[in-house]
């Protein structure tokens, strides 16, 4: 394989990454509309987190693979800039991109930890006030039961 197929590739690479990133932003935007919706249900939010997840393992294996091939190429690509200009060109472009949309990214996540922070709070909070109205329910239960209770007691019918 020659020097300008590796290029093409860094390139297709660096445009993969690119896509996964959109997806990436797409599902923190799912991830806040779900910890913003009151009714959450902690299923569809485990499908979103696993969806992240997912979307971060593809980010790692194309940075593992851009890393291996560049070291392939990196030294033609420093000696013969004037052949790869163009690819460089996009490249820097495509880079570019990925960094703006990396900023965004962890804005977002900074937006939904803050988001969950206070979901969890709430959660708990209601947690709480579940237990304190169960545990007012069973003292009423048992003190219902004991007033109905009544001690044996002898009673005399003599007159």
């Amino acid at each position: 394989m020659n020097d300008k197929n590796y290029v093409n590739i860094l390139l297709q690479d660096l445009r993969k990454k690119n896509q996964v990133l959109d997806k990436m932003i797409q599902a923190n935007q799912k991830q806040q509309d779900a910890l913003e919706d009151p009714n959450l249900d902690p299923d569809d939010f485990d499908v979103i987190v696993e969806e992240k997840a997912g979307l971060i393992e593809q980010l790692e294996q194309l940075d593992d693979g851009f890393t291996q091939i560049y070291e392939r190429v990196r030294e033609p690509l420093q000696t013969q800039k004037e052949l790869y200009k163009d690819e460089i060109r996009e490249m820097q472009q495509l880079i570019r991109q990925l960094t703006e949309k990396s900023a965004d990214i962890e804005a977002q996540e900074k937006r939904n930890k803050a988001l969950m922070t206070q979901k969890f709070a709430s959660v708990r909070k209601q947690v709480r006030e579940v237990r304190a109205s169960q545990k007012v329910v069973n003292q009423y239960y048992q003190n219902m039961m004991k007033s109905k209770f009544i001690n044996p007691q002898f009673l005399d019918n003599k007159k």
